[in-house]
């Protein structure tokens, strides 16, 4: 259990479902679309935005790219009375001009006995070691009746569908049963109108209990896997290519993620009572090895790798993201499709334009380059 990756649930893949959602024989969608790729114009620069976990491990957690003029809030929330789920993700990346934003909600983790003594100590609504005692729903029914009420209050549901898809993409279900969902709603951000397209998982974990009236089956279950991409209506398609590049560039930073689940099998053997503060907490942290375990690293990559095979073959097939050697970063990096030219810097920033004359490095004091497509090095 310590080995899941229960904090943010990776999710390169979630936008791409959004893009499949469109008919491609939808004239609305499609005019959308295209305007989209025939506004090129103009010069779109991103940055790279580095969360450091400052009142955990003290290490960069995760990082991302966000259009420059965009704003980054929020970020991790540890919460030592769940062992499970000690540590939560919730964030956005918005456009201060307008209500476009890439959104993540925080996970949620739950636990359903069904023996006759565990049902009598723990009963609906109780505690188990910090997790709310709880029967397990549907991917839809957790959306719509959790998630919205919690971020939201109160919201019209437009559109609410199951995604099995959204299961394969992520990974989720190899150690027991997985289901998705997504919602589009809309609701009022003051007196502005906001569309959201959220999406979910709920996964459920068996654990067989041996008891004195027989064998029976708990459940460990959870809401995770939760990201939304807002706009104010009609424009969630003109924001489409900003959106998957932000999901694409998520990166989970392994070293975090080695202390993080120390600290899991640290608080799951009955020592949670050593740790009093935020404080105290940092300092077992920095004890805490950075390297993976064998197997934990096996499936951290392994997980990674379907996320990234995912993303890129659905990406190769939308033709909405183009793909670029960064010479600072050594590696590829994938940004809105439709221009001709793309910068990158030793800060992790980046500008794409149509200009052929366009230099970034003139009146500039930073060390710009122009990347090459990947394959073109």
């Amino acid at each position: 259990m310590a080995k899941r990756i229960v904090v943010f649930g990776l999710f390169i893949s979630a936008f791409l479902l959004y893009c499949s959602a469109r008919d491609p024989h939808d004239a609305v969608a499609e005019t959308a679309y295209n305007s989209v790729e025939k506004s090129t114009s103009e010069v779109l620069k991103f940055k790279k935005v580095s969360y450091i976990d400052q009142t955990g491990t003290g290490l960069e957690a995760f990082s991302l790219l966000m259009p420059a003029d965009w704003q980054f809030t929020g970020g991790i929330t540890w919460m030592l009375d769940v062992p499970m789920m000690p540590a939560r993700a919730a964030f956005r990346a918005s456009d201060p001009s307008s209500k476009a934003a890439f959104v993540t909600y925080p996970s949620h983790c739950f636990y359903w006995p069904q023996d006759p003594v565990n049902q009598s100590l723990f009963p609906p609504g109780a505690r188990y070691f910090g997790m709310e005692v709880k029967y397990p729903v549907s991917a839809l029914e957790a959306l719509t009746n959790m998630v919205l009420p919690q971020e939201h209050g109160k919201v019209e549901i437009l559109k609410a569908e199951p995604l099995p898809e959204l299961v394969k993409l992520v990974g989720a279900g190899s150690q027991g049963y997985a289901e998705g969902a997504k919602v589009r709603f809309r609701f009022f951000d003051g007196n502005v109108m906001v569309e959201e397209e959220l999406y979910g998982v709920v996964e459920v974990l068996n654990i067989p209990v041996q008891s004195m009236y027989g064998q029976y089956n708990n459940y460990l279950w959870y809401v995770e896997y939760l990201f939304g991409f807002q706009a104010e209506p009609g424009q969630l398609e003109a924001n489409a290519r900003i959106f998957q590049a932000i999901s694409s560039s998520f990166h989970l930073n392994p070293q975090w993620y080695a202390k993080y689940s120390h600290l899991i099998e640290y608080l799951a053997q009955n020592q949670i009572e050593r740790i009093h503060s935020l404080g105290e907490l940092s300092r077992t942290l920095s004890r805490m090895s950075d390297q993976m375990r064998e197997e934990n690293l096996r499936q951290f990559e392994e997980r990674g790798r379907i996320y990234d095979q995912g993303a890129q073959n659905f990406s190769d097939y939308m033709l909405n993201i183009d793909r670029y050697y960064d010479p600072f970063e050594g590696r590829e990096v994938e940004l809105p499709s439709g221009y001709q030219y793309a910068w990158s810097n030793n800060l992790g920033e980046y500008i794409l334009t149509d200009d052929p004359n366009f230099n970034p490095g003139v009146e500039s004091n930073l060390h710009w380059e122009n990347m090459d497509r990947s394959g073109h090095q």
